[in-house]
């Protein structure tokens, strides 16, 4: 899984080698998301997680101090991934007819395949210091500002009609939200709708949204 945020450089490491801080890093990541999807975060050791990476636990803190170090690297890197297929939804929807929609349905798709590790964020980001918590709310709110960008170059480029700025915001919040709830509500709506079937109604919603919120922009 990949790793994305440049705060990275602020978790303590001992090892002056970046290419093998990042392959180590790594290694703990896959090995902890594992292991906290299984037991949870409280209730994983350090010392289970450096055995589950193939390391020792002597190894593992020259990479992380504290546990906290490992929840903010495996939050970090569900934000990178998430991040890397909106931006490749929307290389491959700009030749789309309806590019909105097609970058809406590549959107909700990663949340769907990623609806575990959505969910980790949300249950654990808690348990995280305040530095490490600032650091994972302001991801969110990048990965919101993605949507924003798109919809702002979908209305300069004449595939949406011109949205208010408060329209503008609250319609990117909407798709980032809506992905998520796939997550939150998977326990009812898997039962009474197929993923497609989620996507086709929810962009329908939004697209409803962007006409209604549609006007001169203030």
């Amino acid at each position: 899984m990949k790793q994305g945020s440049a705060s990275l450089r602020d978790v303590p490491t001992q090892v002056k080698n970046k290419d093998l801080v990042a392959l180590r890093r790594r290694q703990i990541v896959d090995a902890a998301v594992e292991l906290f999807f299984a037991k949870g975060f409280h209730k994983t050791t350090t010392r289970q997680i450096a055995r589950a990476a193939g390391i020792s636990i002597g190894s593992l803190y020259e990479y992380i101090a504290c546990k906290e170090d490992i929840l903010y690297l495996v939050c970090d890197a569900i934000h990178a991934e998430i991040e890397k297929g909106v931006s490749e939804a929307l290389e491959r929807a700009r030749a789309g007819i309806n590019p909105l929609a097609e970058v809406i349905r590549e959107y909700f798709l990663v949340c769907h395949r990623m609806s575990d590790h959505i969910l980790l964020i949300y249950q654990e980001t808690q348990s995280l210091p305040t530095r490490w918590r600032k650091v994972v709310l302001e991801n969110e709110i990048r990965i919101t500002g993605l949507f924003t960008r798109i919809l702002v170059q979908l209305m300069e480029s004449g595939h949406l009609a011109a949205l208010d700025d408060r329209a503008l915001d609250l319609i990117a919040h909407n798709i980032t939200v809506l992905g998520h709830m796939w997550t939150f509500r998977r326990w009812f709506l898997a039962n009474h709708y197929s993923i497609d079937q989620y996507i086709e109604l929810q962009t329908a919603f939004i697209l409803g949204s962007c006409k209604a919120g549609s006007g001169r922009r203030s």
